[in-house]
């Protein structure tokens, strides 16, 4: 899980994935909470996150942390727009 800056006041994550071996344990949760964590630490108070409706889990994990959808933010790259 990674994150860099996306405009003034605003973070994005990154490459948030849990090898599907490892899933169910909690790790994602960690791993959300550690990342926010570190971004409270800095001045952005905006978190984006871009996800497809069908990784439910990691919707899950977003949700559980009071992150909500937001209107598109970027573009959604052609090799995945049939998704």
């Amino acid at each position: 899980l990674a994150f860099g800056p996306f405009g003034e006041g605003t973070v994005e994550l990154h490459r948030f994935l849990v090898d599907a071996a490892f899933r169910g344990q909690g790790i994602g949760r960690a791993l959300m909470g550690a990342v926010l964590t570190e971004i409270d630490k800095g001045p952005a108070r905006t978190v984006l996150i871009q996800t497809i409706f069908y990784m439910e889990s990691a919707i899950a994990v977003y949700e559980a942390f009071g992150i909500r959808p937001c209107a598109p933010f970027r573009d959604t790259p052609a090799h995945v727009r049939h998704t």
